[in-house]
């Protein structure tokens, strides 16, 4: 029998694990809630065409596709598969696809329940999705996403408050070094009329998006392959060279790109960041960052990336404003914007940082060691009363050698344990131990309920 293995780019999550990111989830889930929005699932699988277009050419080619049921042979394209066009064939083998990411699923979810859900919508969803990617540091095929969205509302109010989830969800599990960097399509189809390639913002946009990965020099040559003269990129190269202060940045802008719609995207940028600093934010930075591209077809607006400083991870969140994505549903023009947090990444930067309070993982609070049948009841019962006080209690379940009944609750980290003995049920007084400190005290029954609630 061959030794049990995970797929690339996957992972478990033991108990301890499971606590960490729940911590984390719970975290989100209180911060959306504050701001007003609701819980919503759909699917694992979606149909491949409710997918496919929505991603682009290189986020089309990340799409996990699912085999037709059964024969899935007898119905496919068999001149395709001949040709090797497998673009092509994967279309009659593969009608169904693993969720790339939660917010086209959530488009669809609207123009599927518009008669029953009040504009503005705002949802949060937090669910698993798929990627093809290649695995790495903080890149994983199968990962969480927390995402929150708002359709149905134009207003730049909501890229504000957007950005103070961001802010105060980091702030909130002790994050440092957080920059939550923003940039606007607008201001990028601008850099396109202005270098003649209105027409090509795709390729445009796919290029300058890996400037964080690749350089100055790495987008030239990718642009270069898609075919952008010397001209042209020597122009791009000066937009992305820009530097200094988020004004400095705008100005620039508004000299050299003279274009209704970067004019529009400036703006934009200007009424959020005012919007921002009504309240100001906690601990994260602002940076406007030019570079920023999110090569995602349906962005047409604001655009979000977050990263932690000094972390070794990419963007750790994003996000952005997109005027239309419910149109390739068939309901046109519904202004939407949405941000998603990357759990797996925080969850390892924060491991890497002892982020997590200590009690994260303490799912028991107090074990009863169990010393035999009448005993056994006896804590039965008391457990109950405390259960139902909130308190995370259990009795171990046979009347084993207390070495034994000691190591598993140390294992658990359990931080107390109660003993009772026929002496303790006579006179009341029980006795508690700190598995920590190794200390006993005498506790009255009563008095349990006080000290753990």
């Amino acid at each position: 029998m061959s030794k049990p293995s995970l797929p690339k780019g996957t992972r478990d999550f033991g108990p301890a694990d499971m606590a960490k990111r729940n911590y984390i989830f719970g975290t989100i889930k209180t911060v959306f809630e504050k701001y007003g929005f609701m819980p919503l699932e759909t699917p694992a699988m979606e149909s491949l065409q409710t997918l496919t277009g929505k991603y682009g050419e290189e986020g089309d080619q990340l799409i996990f596709k699912l085999l037709n049921n059964g024969d899935f042979l007898a119905k496919s394209d068999k001149e395709a598969i001949a040709l090797g066009d497998s673009k092509k064939a994967s279309f009659s083998l593969s009608k169904k696809a693993l969720r790339y990411d939660l917010t086209v699923p959530f488009a669809r979810f609207v123009v599927m329940n518009r008669s029953d859900i009040a504009m503005p919508f705002k949802r949060y969803q937090i669910q698993p999705v798929w990627r093809g990617d290649r695995p790495g540091k903080g890149r994983y095929q199968e990962f969480y996403q927390c995402d929150a969205d708002v359709v149905g509302s134009a207003s730049l109010l909501n890229e504000a408050d957007l950005v103070r989830i961001f802010d105060e969800v980091l702030t909130s599990l002790k994050l440092e070094g957080v920059v939550i960097k923003l940039n606007n399509r607008k201001i990028l189809s601008g850099l396109a009329q202005w270098i003649g390639k209105e027409d090509d913002l795709t390729n445009l946009t796919v290029s300058i998006d890996k400037f964080d990965k690749v350089g100055v020099e790495g987008v030239e040559k990718e642009l270069t392959i898609r075919g952008f003269t010397e001209l042209e990129i020597d122009k791009v190269k000066r937009f992305l060279s820009v530097t200094g202060s988020i004004e400095d940045k705008l100005n620039w802008i508004s000299e050299n790109l003279d274009s209704s719609e970067a004019k529009k995207g400036v703006e934009e940028i200007r009424e959020i960041i005012g919007k921002v600093n009504i309240t100001g934010l906690q601990a994260a930075a602002l940076e406007l960052d030019l570079t920023l591209a999110r090569g995602l077809n349906y962005y047409t607006g604001a655009i979000f990336e977050v990263i932690v400083k000094e972390s070794g991870m990419g963007s750790v969140c994003g996000g952005g404003r997109y005027d239309d994505l419910t149109g390739v549903f068939g309901w046109q023009g519904v202004s939407g914007v949405g941000i998603s947090f990357g759990a797996e990444r925080i969850m390892d930067i924060m491991n890497e940082r002892e982020l997590f309070p200590l009690d994260t993982a303490v799912t028991t609070q107090l074990m009863f060691v169990n010393f035999g049948a009448e005993e056994e009841n006896y804590c039965v019962k008391l457990a109950a009363e405390l259960r139902n006080q909130g308190i995370k209690t259990e009795v171990y379940p046979e009347s084993t050698k207390m070495k034994k009944q000691m190591s598993y609750a140390n294992a658990k980290n359990i931080p107390y344990v109660l003993l009772i003995g026929s002496q303790e049920m006579k006179s009341g007084e029980l006795t508690l131990k700190n598995l920590d400190s190794g200390e006993q005290t005498k506790v009255k029954k009563e008095s349990l309920f006080s000290l753990f609630s």
